[in-house]
This record gives C-alpha cells, structure tokens and sequence, in this order.
C-alpha cells in the first residue's frame, strides 16, 4: 500500500497562487485515483478535485472550484499535483491528499489512504 506526503501549502494573498504537490511510496501510484481534499475545523472534508488511475485522462472538481484549479498526475514521478490559482479567503483549509482503487470518489468516506495534509492560508 502506498504512503503519501503533501507539500507546497503555505500563506498567500487573495488572488495568488500555489502548487500542492502529493507525493506516493510504497508501491505504483498509477494504479490509484488521486484526489484532494480539504477541510477547515467543525466542518466535514469536502472534495476539491480527482484524477483517474494510469494516465489521468479524466479529472474532476468541485464545484467550487470555477475553473480556478487542475490537478495533473506524472506516473514516473509518482506524483499528483494541485495547482490552485486566484485563490480567495474560503479556500483556508487543510488540503489532503488521497488514493483509492479503482476510480474517484467524492465521498472522503471512501478512501483508505490518506496523506498527513498540508495548510493552506488565502489572506491579505
């Protein structure tokens, strides 16, 4: 099973950008969809976007998300990648990464492996 570690949060002014990026060990991630979640305290983790297994030739979001994030994958690299941009104030959350087999799912319910988050702050 593989493990995952997220990095790239950090703080940003309204309208800036960031890069998230998960990265897998432990085992092919290829054979996982990946997607982000977030969450902020006393609310439930909400999907922010997924990407389907081996190629990644399917992606989806949030409705919230407007077009302002992708997320991509590079299979060699065992990685998946958010990048966030025009970011506003309600995206402040913990952003986590996750996989499961063997397609996206936007109940967080349905994964079983999780990576440890990352904190994201939108703020002027």
């Amino acid at each position: 099973q593989v493990e995952l570690v997220e990095s790239g949060g950090g703080s940003v002014q309204p309208g800036g950008s960031l890069r998230l990026t998960c990265a897998a060990s432990g085992g092919a991630s290829s054979v996982y969809a990946m997607s982000w979640f977030r969450q902020v305290p006393g609310k439930d983790r909400e999907f922010v976007a997924g990407i389907s297994d081996n190629r990644g030739t399917a992606q989806f979001y949030g409705d919230f998300v407007k077009g302002r994030f992708k997320i991509s994958r590079d299979n060699a690299e065992n990685t998946a990648t958010l990048q966030m941009n025009s970011l506003e104030p309600e995206d402040t959350a913990n952003y986590y990464c996750a996989a499961r087999r063997p397609t996206v799912h936007r109940n967080p319910l349905q994964y079983g492996i999780w990576g440890q988050g990352t904190r994201v702050t939108v703020s002027s």
